[in-house]
């Protein structure tokens, strides 16, 4: 959804009518969900009236298709704003001026400290809200929110810098770059002819120009795929891992496995303040560039985090496992190991700071190198990674699955994780992310940025 999203508001919609259109598509999707859930000729009933069968229990199709519908439209809603949202934002930043450059280094930061902030309030508030009180209230919560979000961002837009889709004599930018790579793909070269106006001439520069800028990002694209893969084990592997340790805290209090989860999310809300007020200027000082580090040594960064968050993470699982032999529970799956939560906690803090310097990284490169007129499809890209790591993840699990269960034993993803080995799939993501890493080292050497005439170079860059 976001890379349609994304082709429709740079080739059509811009990306401010796209952020419209994702909100409205919010608005009205929550509120379907909510009634959904509320009203009782949209809902199954709760109870049975004949004891002998259970077809009265069952919704009928129009209820499943008014409630299918309503999560459709959220899904069409996040691939308007993922990729339009966070672009439109930083269009407000003009690149070409060093301070409002360096300032939107630091809209990136915030802007995925408000996501942390989010996705907290909607694991712990919103969750205990739809168990507690209601599904109704719980889908009625982020409705009213996204309402009132909607309604702020209408207020600011007297103050907003709006571009409309580039268009080129009547042809969208992504007819321009296909056309563009398609000749040097085939080894052809847009030249210069004598029935050429200067404008055409121009225009086939740029074009030219647009494809280099995408050529350029699609190794740095393809290396970034590994950490896309680690990040997939965050809300599955991980969360296994905690559900066999000893989750209590204090007294008696048992925290849920989901609740661990937490932990990414507050990392980032620590991390996200000390890297963008003090380590950013520590940086800047020392390197001389205004963001503290290039977009692609932050990438490099955060990839080198995630490749000792997993390594920590396969010694952890190998404690767990020798813990359980230890204590005779490798036949007991339903066991607590007595082994402390704990010990979850340094690997989802590292992805937590993998993400800050990774992720945020790559959204700022794919916004910032992408041309002009298909930044929204720059963050698609980013946000693919992620779907295609997701991909290649569920992949090697089931490839690994079946090749280590083939004899009958226990595969290294036996439902009984004692006779498991996690803690193997987690070397070899260890070992893919140090490939990876040094691949993208060798092309990040020899990545040429995107050039901006910058001005006012004399301005104070504090």
């Amino acid at each position: 959804m976001p890379l349609l999203g994304a082709f429709l508001a740079d080739a059509y919609l811009g990306r401010y009518r796209s952020v419209i259109l994702a909100c409205s598509l919010y608005v009205l999707g929550y509120s379907m969900l909510t009634l959904s859930s509320t009203l009782p000729g949209l809902r199954p009933s709760p109870t049975c009236t004949d004891g002998n069968s259970l077809l009265s229990c069952k919704p009928g199709w129009a209820q499943v298709a008014f409630f299918y519908v309503s999560l459709y439209l959220v899904a069409l809603a996040q691939g308007a704003d993922k990729p339009c949202g966070l672009a439109f934002a930083a269009d407000q930043f003009d690149a070409d001026h060093p301070k409002e450059r360096a300032s939107r280094g630091s809209l990136f930061n915030w802007w995925f400290f408000c996501m942390a902030v989010g996705i907290s309030v909607a694991v712990s508030l919103v969750g205990y809200i739809q168990e507690n009180v209601g599904w109704g209230v719980g889908f009625g919560t982020p409705c009213a929110v996204v309402l009132c979000a909607f309604t702020v961002f209408l207020l600011g837009t007297p103050t907003y810098r709006v571009y409309a889709p580039t268009t080129s004599g009547g042809e969208s930018p992504f007819v321009r770059l296909a056309r563009s790579l398609a000749a040097k793909t085939g080894g052809r070269h847009l030249l210069a002819s004598d029935s050429q106006s200067q404008e055409e001439e121009e225009e086939e520069a740029a074009a030219a120009a647009d494809a280099r800028c995408v050529l350029r990002l699609l190794p740095i694209w393809a290396t970034s795929l590994a950490y896309g893969v680690v990040y997939a084990q965050i809300m599955t592997l991980f969360n296994k891992q905690g559900r066999t340790l000893d989750r209590r805290i204090g007294g008696g209090l048992e925290l849920p496995p989901a609740a661990l989860q937490t932990f990414g999310p507050a990392s980032i809300l620590l991390f996200v303040p000390i890297y963008d007020r003090a380590l950013v200027p520590a940086l800047r000082w020392a390197t001389g560039n205004p963001s503290g580090l290039s977009m692609l040594q932050r990438v490099g960064a955060g990839m080198a985090t995630s490749l000792a968050a997993v390594s920590v993470a396969a010694l952890v699982e190998g404690r767990r496992l020798a813990t359980a032999r230890e204590h005779g529970l490798v036949d007991d799956p339903g066991a607590t190991v007595p082994m402390s939560w704990v010990w979850l906690v340094p690997q989802y803090a590292m992805m937590g700071v993998a993400d800050v310097l990774a992720v945020v990284g790559l959204q700022e490169l794919f916004y910032d190198q992408m041309p002009d007129g298909l930044r929204s499809l720059g963050l698609a890209l980013y946000l693919s990674v992620m779907g295609i790591g997701g991909f290649i993840s569920s992949f090697l699990i089931s490839l690994i699955d079946g090749i280590t269960g083939r004899s009958g034993g226990d595969s290294w993803f036996a439902d009984n994780l004692n006779r498991a080995h996690l803690d193997y799939f987690y070397w070899l993501l260890a070992a893919l992310s140090a490939v990876e890493l040094a691949l993208f080292l060798c092309f990040a050497r020899s990545y040429v940025y995107k050039r901006y005439s910058l001005i006012s170079s004399s301005v104070n860059q504090k």
